[in-house]
């Protein structure tokens, strides 16, 4: 009569583990590796908001902005002074032909008089001053576009950022899974004398570096979250939900570069500053000339007829060398200065956008690559590796190895994913269509 084995008491854990990737594709359920991916994370409470009402609130509620909005505000409200004509000059004066005896209304020429002088500004200058003004109010306009487009940038790069923090740990919380399974099999194995105590040990130190991981993932998180709530002007502890999921993000359609010249917030300030520039220039250049003035007087003279005065007359700009003519070589300075700025910012945005050109086109690459071979290739080895070692012909360090590599391509995709929504956001700072020069911001 045939004896029946005895199983060791190791046999029925390693056998239900060695199971399991067979069962589940015959019943159409997910592989360990699948499932792990697909576990919710005991950690998320909440989803976080959508990434665009986060933008939303962070340019409705942002301190620079508003700083900038008043900054605005008060280059608006200098356009009309800077046209202004010259305050009324007023002046009572006494001319007395018998002084000190008082003659007035017995003397012909003796008066109390009243004179009002207003200057006269040679043709132009108020044109140009008030000119001037007005595209100082461009240069705050387009300031304004430019940090909006910064600040959205930077909430989308944080949140694309924190997107791979929760990936990873929700890969981690499913990997901890894993690790105590198969942590429980080499005790078990171990406590029937199957194997040395080696791969225990080894299981227990996976979960100890897992779990340091999870804390320092912890930490990183907390920093992204309070930097982020900065830019939302909120307390720096509020808390964020789980990122779940990135926008889709489509490149911007057309020639990058023409995109960027035509719709780049820095290219517009550069611009607007030079036309600022060259409209000071202007001013201080008719600043040589003279300016003029008009005044008229009345004197009483008693119960003699009153007498008018009119009075015509121009201020010569005397010391034109030492005080306006310096003014003027300064502002022909500033223009070029500004120019040469101008065109610094140009090759910065063609260099920037040939780098993202690049950037974007590795994320493509490396996220389809992760798609079709590493994730599956991943998963497929750490299976093989699994299955071999609770055979009995495999190495747990090779499990150990392989489980790495599977932990490696979840978070490496999602690091892929969220280079490319950052590569965006940088395009979109670059080529994002510009609003309207004096479009109401002042909100």
């Amino acid at each position: 009569m045939k004896k029946l084995a005895v199983c060791p008491a190791w046999y029925v854990p390693v056998a239900f583990l060695l199971a399991i990737p067979v069962w589940a594709q015959e019943v159409g359920l997910p592989s360990p590796a699948a499932a792990a991916r697909s576990a919710p994370s005991p950690q998320s409470v909440a989803a976080a908001p959508p990434v665009d009402e986060l933008v939303a609130a962070a340019l409705e509620r942002s301190p620079a902005l508003a700083s900038l909005r008043a900054r605005l505000q008060a280059a608006r409200e200098m356009v009309a002074p800077a046209g202004a004509l010259p305050d009324l000059m007023t002046s009572v004066s006494l001319q007395d032909a018998g002084f000190p005896k008082w003659t007035v209304g017995s003397e012909e020429m003796s008066m109390v008089s009243v004179e009002v002088q207003q200057g006269l500004l040679y043709p132009g200058k108020r044109d140009a001053r008030r000119e001037a003004a007005q595209a100082e109010v461009m240069t705050r306009d387009r300031e304004i576009e430019q940090l909006q487009r910064q600040l959205t940038a930077q909430v989308r790069s944080i949140y694309g950022r924190v997107y791979v923090l929760d990936r990873e740990t929700k890969a981690l919380d499913s990997a901890r899974q894993l690790l105590d399974l198969l942590q429980a099999t080499s005790a078990s194995r171990y406590s029937v004398g199957a194997t040395e105590q080696e791969p225990v040990i080894k299981a227990q130190l996976e979960t100890s570096r897992l779990n340091e991981r999870l804390d320092d993932l912890t930490a990183e998180r907390r920093t992204l979250v309070a930097a982020l709530n900065r830019l939302l002007d909120r307390a720096g502890d509020t808390p964020l939900g789980e990122v779940q999921a990135l926008p889709p993000v489509p490149p911007p359609g057309g020639k990058w570069e023409d995109l960027a010249e035509a719709n780049s917030a820095a290219i517009a300030v550069r611009q607007a500053q030079v036309q600022a520039a060259e409209r000071r220039l202007a001013a201080a250049r008719l600043e040589l000339k003279p300016n003029l003035f008009a005044a008229s007087a009345f004197g009483i003279r008693g119960n003699l007829p009153p007498v008018v005065t009119l009075n015509f007359g121009v201020e010569w700009p005397a010391w034109k060398k030492d005080k306006q003519a310096p003014i003027a070589r300064a502002a022909e300075r500033e223009v070029e200065a500004a120019k040469a700025d101008l065109r610094d910012e140009r090759a910065s945005v063609e260099s920037e956008v040939a780098r993202l050109r690049a950037e974007w086109d590795r994320a493509e690459r490396q996220m389809l690559r992760y798609q079709q071979a590493i994730l599956p290739q991943t998963s497929a080895a750490m299976d093989a590796a699994r299955i071999a070692y609770l055979n009995g012909r495999g190495d747990f360090s090779t499990v150990v190895e392989d489980f790495k590599g599977w932990l490696d391509a979840r978070v490496g995709l999602a690091r892929r994913e969220a280079e490319r929504f950052a590569v965006w956001a940088q395009l979109q700072l670059l080529t994002a269509q510009l609003e309207p020069v004096g479009k109401d911001r002042g909100q």
